[in-house]
């Protein structure tokens, strides 16, 4: 857990209700708190030679595949997807080729530059700017209509110069979440936020979302949604959980309603304003039940 990723407070949170888990289910569990020190991580595993690893990482490093292929070289088993579905998944540009090769729909998008941001040459609005790398919805930005002036103009730019931009077709509607837990769709979950879009505060502030679960979605739609999730989770080569984000526009009078997904977690959190515990709750599984599973089902290559 933990990590040097953006997402380094989110793993850590992720990481201590995991392992209360774990010893309250009767495993030997202890924590690693990762650092940039590999040596340090590779000597502290070779010493307590665990069973398994559970992969409580987020963003950066370690849910992109680099600590997964260097658990692979080790030959210990860990938990969530293996380094190629997760280096996929991942990145957000390789995402929707994967997802466009197995027909799924997914939103109108291009990268952009620096120059081109803050030039405005960028989509027609409204459209989405985020990394093309990093998760928790950080570096989001939505911009729904002209304002009369471009992008971050008079404010400071929040990226790195050299950074590669993904802009993406704004979609309205509704913001759904589905986990699919060993292939299946485990279930699916709407997310009201208090205000504005589901940014890093309200996802990780007590009532700055609320969760519905089960839905009030028509049952033919539901079932598309889940179908799409579970491939997703297949087209990527994801195992273990994941959780697929997805947009579903019913604001077009007399239109059948668009459904799009956004992109696939492969190290879904597991905080306790987290999705997927809430949808395995509605589905009949624990907190613990879950992380048993997980678990109990690691691999490495």
């Amino acid at each position: 857990m933990g990590g040097c990723s953006s997402e380094r407070e989110v793993s850590l949170a992720s990481g201590d209700n995991v392992l209360k888990a774990l010893n309250e289910a009767g495993y030997q569990a202890f924590g690693i708190d990762v650092s940039r020190n590999l040596g340090a991580l590779i000597a502290e595993l070779d010493e307590q030679k665990p069973d398994v690893v559970f992969n409580a990482l987020h963003g950066k490093y370690g849910e992109d595949g680099c600590i997964q292929g260097m658990l692979d070289m080790m030959g210990i088993p860990y938990t969530h997807s293996g380094r190629m579905a997760s280096a996929l998944a991942m990145n957000k540009v390789m995402a929707k080729k994967m997802y466009r090769s197995a027909g799924l729909p997914v939103a109108a998008e291009r990268v952009v530059t620096k120059e081109q941001i803050l030039s405005g040459d960028i989509m027609p609005y409204p459209f989405v700017l985020k990394p093309i790398s990093d998760g928790s919805s950080v570096g989001v930005f939505i911009f729904d209509k002209p304002s009369g002036k471009k992008p971050f103009e008079g404010e400071k730019y929040p990226y790195a110069d050299d950074e590669e931009i993904l802009a993406e077709e704004y979609i309205p509607g509704r913001e759904l979440t589905v986990a699919v837990m060993d292939g299946k769709p485990l279930g699916l979950l709407e997310i009201i936020p208090a205000k504005g879009f589901y940014n890093y505060q309200n996802k990780y502030s007590e009532g700055g979302a609320r969760h519905v679960v089960p839905t009030d979605i028509p049952e033919k739609d539901k079932e598309e949604i889940l179908r799409i999730a579970a491939e997703a989770h297949k087209v990527l080569g994801c195992r273990g959980i994941s959780r697929s984000d997805l947009r579903y526009d019913n604001t077009r009078a007399n239109e059948k309603p668009r459904i799009v997904i956004l992109e696939t977690n492969t190290q879904p959190g597991m905080t306790s304003l987290s999705l997927v515990p809430d949808i395995g709750r509605n589905a009949g599984y624990s907190y613990q039940d879950i992380v048993v599973w997980l678990v109990e089902n690691a691999a490495c290559a």
